[in-house]
C-alpha cells in the first residue's frame, strides 16, 4: 500500500470512529503526522505531533527516564511504548497516539542499523501494539523513512479498526 492510501484509510477510521490522533516521532522526523496532514479535512482529528529526534528531547519533552534511555535504550520496545503513552496523557483531547523510533542510518551502532520501534495507545492510555521492524540493509535512508511512515500509518489503522470490535 502506499503512504497515501494509508493516509486515506487512516483519516477514513478516524472520521468513522470519532477519535483524534497524536504523534511523538524521532527517527521519521514528523514524516508519520505530515503524511496524515495531506488529506483535505484531517484537522477534525489530527489533534498534532511532536518530533523528540534527540534523548534530552525525549526526557524534557515526554518525561522519558534517563534510565530507561540509558539501558535498554532510545531505540528500543520500551521507550516506543513510553513515547506512545507520554503523548496521549499530554493530549487531553486525543485517543490515539503512535510513537517511532528507531536508527535509519548512516552512522548507527552495529547490529542497530535499520532498527525500529512503532508503538500504538489508546486513551486509559494503553499500550495497543509495539512492531518491531528491520529495515533492508540495500534501502536509502530516505526510502527506510517512506516505509517505516507506511508500516506507523498501517499500525495507526489496524489500532483504529480494531477498536470497533
Amino acid at each position: 500500500m502506499s503512504i497515501a492510501s494509508s493516509a486515506r484509510r487512516v483519516a477514513r477510521l478516524l472520521a468513522a470512529s470519532g477519535l483524534k490522533v497524536v504523534f511523538a516521532e524521532s527517527c521519521t522526523g514528523g514524516l508519520v503526522s505530515g503524511a496524515l496532514t495531506r488529506i483535505p479535512g484531517i484537522s477534525e482529528h489530527h489533534c498534532g505531533g511532536m518530533v523528540v529526534y534527540r534523548n534530552e528531547t525525549k526526557m524534557a519533552y515526554l518525561g522519558i527516564p534517563p534510565a530507561v534511555l540509558d539501558g535498554p535504550g532510545p531505540v528500543s520496545r520500551e521507550v516506543a511504548e513510553l513515547m506512545a503513552t507520554s503523548i496521549l496523557q499530554r493530549t487531553a483531547e486525543a485517543g490515539v497516539s503512535i510513537a517511532v523510533t528507531g536508527h535509519l542510518g548512516p552512522g548507527a551502532p552495529a547490529g542497530m542499523d535499520g532498527l525500529v520501534y512503532i508503538a500504538a495507545a489508546v486513551r486509559k492510555p494503553t499500550v495497543q501494539g509495539v512492531w518491531k521492524l528491520r529495515c533492508r540493509r540495500t534501502d536509502s535512508r530516505v526510502m527506510r523513512q517512506r516505509w517505516v511512515v507506511d508500516k506507523a500509518l498501517t499500525l495507526l489503522a489496524d489500532t483504529i479498526d480494531g477498536l470497533k470490535r
